[in-house]
């Protein structure tokens, strides 16, 4: 007579085996397929879609172990490269507060401008939600759509 743990066990190993089948499946799938360069959009690609048979639903992917190779931080993009070995990058909050003590009040396109002139790939979208977490926290305010550094609060 099974106790309830063999039951557990035989049912585990039964996943394992049909996720092992799965993973091969699914490889074999991707080595078949072609991937396309680029899907196309409007209504001129859903006319070819609808003509086309009814493709296979995807697969569901189980948690892949981690390999040596994915710890390493390789995957499909590479290895991951420091722009400058050995020194840490400056948070965009940082570089907001040292331009806003440079310049004084500044718009956020003006702030964005400073910290690209330092060679940081950054975007207005990204200073502006910099700013507006900086205003939550109390570090910054915001008056006639300029951007200053808060003032200090006395303890």
């Amino acid at each position: 007579m099974d106790t309830s743990l063999d039951r557990i066990r035989s049912k585990i190993s039964e996943l394992e085996q049909k996720i092992a089948d799965l993973r091969t499946a699914e490889r074999e799938l991707h080595a078949l397929e072609a991937a396309p360069a680029r899907k196309a959009r409007g209504r001129a690609a859903a006319a070819p879609a609808a003509a086309a048979p009814a493709a296979p639903a995807p697969v569901a992917k189980a948690p892949a172990a981690k390999t040596a190779a994915a710890k390493k931080g390789a995957g499909k993009r590479g290895p991951r490269k420091a722009s400058a070995e050995g020194a840490p990058r400056q948070t965009i909050g940082a570089a907001i507060s040292e331009v806003l003590d440079k310049h004084g009040a500044l718009p956020a396109a003006d702030i964005s401008e400073q910290i690209k002139a330092t060679g940081r790939d950054i975007n207005n979208r990204m200073v502006s939600f910099a700013l507006q977490a900086m205003k939550k926290r109390g570090l910054v305010k915001n008056s006639d759509g300029k951007w200053s550094t808060a003032k200090p609060r006395s303890k």
